[in-house]
């Protein structure tokens, strides 16, 4: 006769279960070959370096600045807070597309109120007492998103949308509407685009309609 697991030992095994099966099923199918998109236009001059030493793109922004974020007003769990303490401190890269031309990603998303002269001395960006700060945030026009949080714990590309104010689908990024393709470092995003990690200097490229734009990747400064 087989044992019975006690009922706390059972549960823990179901659990484990579930989660391995959950991690097997989604990770394997979230990427296909950067083949599968045929042709591609090699990615453009991706512009000169900017204060963190990241290429700016001399392309307009896709849309301006926000913070949904406020101070004692939480997006998804992300606080805007004034001074926090960092605990965990990441880089990301992201890229824009739109029907094959280049979009800018604004400086100043997850910062309340909206950036100003005053942000800036000399070029270079910083915080005034008046200003909160997202966890997940934009300090230039570099496509840096810069993840800062007193908390260790995975962000995702959704959540910035969402600290953002615009629309992140499979058929919407921002204002643009169309097919959305999704490249993270040389691979395709099959998933949803708002499930993407934000993980360590990961590389993403968004890009809505056609043509299709080789990835366009940087060189983390010695910094980041």
């Amino acid at each position: 006769m087989a044992r019975r697991l006690p009922a706390f030992a059972a549960l823990v095994t179901a659990f484990v279960a579930t989660v391995s099966a959950g991690t097997s099923a989604e990770a394997p199918g979230a990427f296909a070959p950067l083949s599968t998109l045929g042709h591609l236009r090699p990615a453009p001059y991706p512009g000169d370096p900017g204060p963190e030493l990241v290429p700016i793109p001399a392309a307009r922004v896709l849309a301006p600045p926000a913070s949904t974020a406020r101070a004692g007003k939480p997006v998804d769990g992300i606080r805007c807070e004034f001074n926090a303490r960092v605990v965990f401190h990441v880089h990301i890269h992201l890229t824009l597309f739109v029907d094959g031309k280049q979009r800018a990603l604004p400086a100043g998303i997850g910062i309340w109120p909206p950036l100003g002269p005053e942000n800036y001395r000399n070029g270079q960006f910083g915080i005034t007492r008046g200003n909160c700060f997202s966890w997940l945030s934009t300090h230039y026009r570099d496509g840096i998103i810069h993840t800062e949080a007193p908390v260790r714990r995975t962000f995702l590309l959704g959540q910035f949308f969402d600290l953002w104010g615009q629309p992140l689908s499979r058929s919407r990024v921002g204002p643009a509407r169309g097919q959305v393709t999704v490249i993270v470092g040389r691979r395709v995003w099959t998933g949803d685009p708002r499930r993407v990690p934000l993980a360590a200097h990961a590389q993403i490229q968004l890009e809505v309609g056609s043509p299709l734009v080789a990835p366009e990747t940087i060189e983390f400064p010695g910094g980041f």
